[in-house]
């Protein structure tokens, strides 16, 4: 009798235990209010913080939209749409597509490229004629039709560096894992930002890439203020930006999960 009393026991506080510690479900919060970029703030190369060149970024159907219909000229107008405050530890997640439309008279590197600016720095920080926010991005590219692969979620770094394979990478540029994605399909993209230590980029549900210590250092970024650019610098936080630089894109379902800062990096 005592055995099955202590069996009963058992069960009900180890039902008890499952319901108690029971994960908490993620909290995301969207940036993105699917009405109007008022929470956002242009910057485009050549023109004054808070000068949407064009309509560059519009929304339209609760999307996003680049586009470049307004444009007589691109002139290298590489544009930026920064969300309105900075974040340290959190999840991004969103989903991008790109259209078939690409300015002729952009770089040809801009055809099918685009991405998401991270740990950037403020916008009002940068010069009219700065072209590229001291920041890391996750790059977003699609196939070109041409059978060749050409993976998304890559690393790109103006005005920055990051420990890659344990050394600092001289590369602007670093391939992620991601099988190459071609037409106008949406797509998934994750990053998970732990402040100063490890970045990971996601795809479709993919670890697709992992590096750790981003920091101000590198070139590629002009005509910033020198004040701004402190080489070796860890970069803890910063802002969100989504870019421009020549070829359509639309994004949606922007979504944070801000997450804890640990109490060793809390100074």
């Amino acid at each position: 009798m005592k055995s099955k009393i202590t069996l009963v026991f058992l069960a009900v506080f180890l039902a008890f235990s499952a319901f108690s510690f029971k994960p908490k479900k993620e909290k995301w919060v969207s940036l993105f209010n699917g009405k109007d970029i008022k929470d956002w703030t242009v910057k485009i190369f050549h023109h004054e913080v808070g000068d949407n060149y064009g309509q560059t970024f519009r929304v339209e159907d609760g999307i996003i939209k680049v586009r470049y219909d307004q444009y007589d000229h691109f002139n290298n107008r590489y544009g930026h749409l920064y969300y309105k405050k900075p974040f340290s530890y959190y999840k991004l997640r969103l989903e991008y597509r790109f259209t078939g439309i690409w300015r002729k008279d952009a770089p040809d590197y801009t055809l099918k490229n685009s991405g998401v600016m991270f740990h950037s720095q403020d916008p009002k920080t940068m010069p009219k004629e700065q072209d590229w926010p001291i920041s890391v991005e996750m790059q977003f590219l699609a196939g070109l039709g041409d059978g060749k692969p050409r993976p998304t979620g890559n690393m790109c770094s103006p005005g920055t560096d990051v420990f890659y394979n344990g050394r600092i990478d001289p590369r602007h540029c670093i391939n992620s894992s991601s099988k190459t994605y071609e037409g106008d399909q949406w797509v998934k993209a994750e990053l998970v930002v732990l402040g100063d230590s490890l970045v990971s980029h996601y795809i479709n549900g993919e670890k697709v890439l992992e590096y750790a210590q981003p920091q101000i250092g590198g070139g590629v970024a002009n005509g910033y203020n020198p004040a701004i650019k402190i080489d070796g610098k860890l970069l803890k936080e910063g802002f969100i930006a989504l870019q421009s630089e020549g070829q359509e894109i639309d994004f949606r379902n922007i979504e944070i999960q801000v997450l804890p800062v640990p109490k060793s990096r809390k100074k």
